[in-house]
């Protein structure tokens, strides 16, 4: 089944996203100057057994405004509680949507997070490249592109954001079964803070594959989509909310052909 393109306006703010697959919903939230072509390898494997919605962040978005925005869609959408799929500031979002609305999120999976990273935001943006580049050749296009499109102000804004930031604090209060999965030879953001993120959620997994970078999903996607896939097929708590509540929302998606 081919993805449906789907635009969610809430008000001045806009989301793009596509959808694909029928079961229980899978979210994939893409890291800064990045986009829903970063999951391509990923999403038809996911999207076997779930419905996943992959979504496009763009501009310079901030860390806190996005996650708040991605609660207003799920709200809107009445999505019931999904599975969050974070990579790089992409993962940060997913902790404070995960921290923001805990009873939309069933599971949460944190691809080499940022939220504990400390540098100068130009020493970061150096390393972007770098990060993407030490993936395979065929994605060297897709980071181009992509940074093309986000723009240097934007960049800017986004990685003084997302640095400014600190999710330490946020950790002991996430109480879903969470998967912290890295790459091992991670350039920009080093593992020993995914181990960090990963002793200080309560009950979390940490998976570590060899020989990926940053763009874990890309560098070794069998790996990952193996680990994602067992992840989502534990048998969740029971202390997580199999139902959320219902809200009015002046908020509009349009999604042509969308699943029911």
């Amino acid at each position: 089944m081919r993805p449906t393109s789907c635009t969610f306006t809430d008000g001045t703010r806009t989301l793009r996203y596509t959808r694909q697959g029928r079961g229980e919903p899978v979210i994939l939230i893409h890291g800064l100057s990045g986009s829903g072509r970063w999951w391509r390898s990923n999403a038809p494997v996911l999207a076997a057994t779930h419905e996943v919605l992959t979504l496009e962040l763009l501009g310079g978005v901030g860390v806190q405004d996005a996650a708040r925005l991605i609660v207003a869609w799920m709200v809107a959408l009445e999505l019931p509680p999904a599975a969050v799929v974070g990579h790089s500031m992409g993962g940060q979002i997913a902790m404070y949507v995960a921290a923001q609305a805990p009873t939309r999120v069933r599971k949460l999976v944190l691809a080499c997070a940022s939220g504990l990273l400390h540098a100068k935001w130009w020493k970061v943006a150096l390393n972007l490249p770098r990060a993407g580049f030490s993936s395979r050749r065929r994605f060297v296009p897709v980071v181009v592109r992509d940074s093309l499109r986000t723009g240097l102000p934007n960049l800017y804004r986004a990685a003084r954001d997302l640095l400014r930031d600190d999710v330490a604090s946020l950790l002991p209060g996430i109480r879903v079964p969470t998967l912290v999965i890295w790459g091992s030879r991670d350039p920009l953001v080093p593992p020993q803070l995914g181990r960090v993120i990963a002793r200080s959620i309560p009950g979390a997994r940490y998976i570590e594959i060899a020989h990926a970078g940053h763009v874990v999903m890309v560098d070794e996607p069998a790996a990952f989509n193996r680990a994602v896939v067992k992840f989502l097929e534990m048998p969740v708590p029971d202390s997580v909310p199999d139902s959320v509540p219902d809200s009015a929302q002046t908020a509009r998606s349009s999604c042509p052909g969308s699943p029911p």
